[in-house]
Parts: C-alpha cells; structure tokens; sequence
C-alpha cells in the first residue's frame, strides 16, 4: 500500500522551488493570492476611474482628477485573489497496468497529483480532488489549510484503480459542482471515447475554467513491444482477454494508437489546454518541473 511519504517525497518538494503555477485566465475566489479576479476590490492592480455616486466610499476619490477637473471620480481595482485548483485523478482499471519499464500508472499518477496539490497549497491557493472511474468516487472540495493537503493526500493513498473508465460525464458532472472559476488538472490515461471526452472538456471551457491535461503512458502503450504469443487482459473487465500474437496486430495497434494520440491533440488545441504526455518511465518530478518552467515563461 501506498504511503505519505512515498507519493510525496522530499526530492519532490526540493524540486518545485522557486516554481508557481498562475492562472493564464481571470478566476474567482475568496482569499488574496497571486491571481487576478473579476471582481473589483482593494489591490495594487489599478483598471480604471468611474464617476463618484451616493455611497462610495470616499477613500477611494482621486483627488488630483478633483483638482484639474472639479469633478469626483473613484479609483477602481482589480481585487487579487486565491486560485481555486481541482486535481480530477483517474482511478480506472487501466490506471493499474505497469510494464517492464515504467511504474505503475497510478502510483504515477498520485505522484503528480500530490506534487501539485503541494505546490498550489504552498501558493496559498485553494485545491479540491475528485477521484473517479466510471463515476466520481472522491470529492474533495477546495480548500486552503494546510491540514487539507493531509486530507487529499490520505484519500490518494486508500485509492486503487477500479475498473470501467466514463471520463465524460465525470467532467460534466464536475462543470455543475464547481461554482467559481479556476483550473481543472486532469491526470489521466485518458482511455475513452475522445469525442465524449472533448465535448465535455468544451463545457469546462465555455464555464471559464482553465484545463491542464496530464496524459500518461506506459512504454509498452506506445511501442506495443511484445514479440510471442501473449494473453491480453482487460483491466477494466473481469476474465475479458484475448490470445493473440502481437506480430499480427503490431501494425494495426500503432495505427489506431496515433489516431487516438491525433484526436486528442487537436482537440485540446481548439479549446486551448495545456497537453503534456508523460511516460512513465520519465521522472514525475523533472516532467512537471519542466512543464512548469516553460507556462511561468
């Protein structure tokens, strides 16, 4: 069984140093933080003047407009506030396969999500999980005290990967619950039907929420390998298997393979999501340091 600290190691938590993750989109949230809300309030982020009416406070005149122009006008700003993350992590069947290289994909998976939910928390920003396979089996909500990342990670730990995979209406069911927007982190091997899939992300999008997709493979996935006659299981369907020699179909499953890789590609293009894909015999910790690295620049 996982533990604390084997899904969030001490290597992990040196490495996210000096690293942030912004919102690129205007979100909603309660606290101050370092992300730029549509509300208007105090801050240091000034938009713009607009005529004194009964009522305004009076401590935010600009008195030097008062002076040229003898007319009350209010400063407005743009309220700073806490961002609001959801880590959606998948719990599938498929989230259980480990091949001769990599790791096990979901403790791959827990890894990632639990090296954000640091970073974000260490920002002071509010994080939720949802764990799911074919439905939502974890709802977290956001939250910002420190105690909370014990929580989420306490819940990643109990987690195993269970068995159909329904992504789609995971997420349009997560479009109802989330209220404000923020970011929406997806860890996935993203095994479903990509048009479902893409239409449900197309309802986080319209909803104003910024969407992460963390995609990840085991090497075998996407070299198909095998070179005998070998018994393929479906880890999402109890005695589902096929007897097959990997030769015949090598070709076939490599085609089929980038029409997936494709689709989903230009998909998460058209709604602009950031789209990493993760093999998981890359270390977590240098990947998503990267990736970091790269969205601050």
């Amino acid at each position: 069984m996982a533990t604390l600290s084997s899904i969030l190691e001490a290597e992990d938590i040196t490495s996210l140093h000096n690293l942030q993750l912004f919102a690129r989109t205007v979100v909603e949230g309660f606290t101050t933080g370092n992300h730029t809300s549509p509300h208007k309030g105090f801050s240091v982020e000034f938009r713009q003047h607009r005529p004194y009416v009964q009522g305004d406070d009076i401590r935010r005149l600009d008195w030097k407009i008062f002076g040229r122009a003898d007319r009350f006008y209010i400063r407005e700003f743009d309220e700073e506030t806490n961002l609001r993350a959801t880590i959606v992590l998948d719990a599938s069947g498929s989230m259980g396969y480990r091949g001769q290289k990599g790791v096990l994909k979901f403790d791959y998976a827990r890894k990632l999500a639990a090296a954000m939910a640091y970073l974000l928390m260490s920002q002071q920003d509010a994080v939720g999980l949802i764990t799911f396979d074919s439905k939502i089996q974890n709802f977290i909500p956001n939250q910002t005290r420190i105690t909370h990342l014990h929580h989420i990670l306490e819940t990643m730990i109990k987690t195993e990967p269970g068995k159909d995979t329904a992504l789609a209406p995971v997420l349009e069911s997560l479009a109802q619950r989330l209220k404000r927007r923020g970011i929406v982190i997806l860890i996935s091997d993203f095994f479903d039907d990509p048009a479902a899939l893409l239409k449900a992300i197309g309802v986080l999008r319209k909803k104003g929420h910024e969407v992460i997709a963390m995609h990840l493979w085991d090497r075998d996935e996407l070299e198909f390998p095998f070179g005998q006659w070998a018994r393929f299981e479906n880890l999402e369907q109890d005695e589902d298997f096929l007897l097959l020699d990997p030769a015949t179909i090598r070709q076939r499953y490599l085609e089929v393979l980038k029409n997936f890789q494709e689709q989903l590609k230009d998909g998460f293009r058209k709604h602009q999501v950031d789209y990493l894909t993760l093999p998981t015999d890359d270390p977590h910790a240098a990947a998503l340091r990267s990736y970091l690295a790269l969205r601050m620049r």
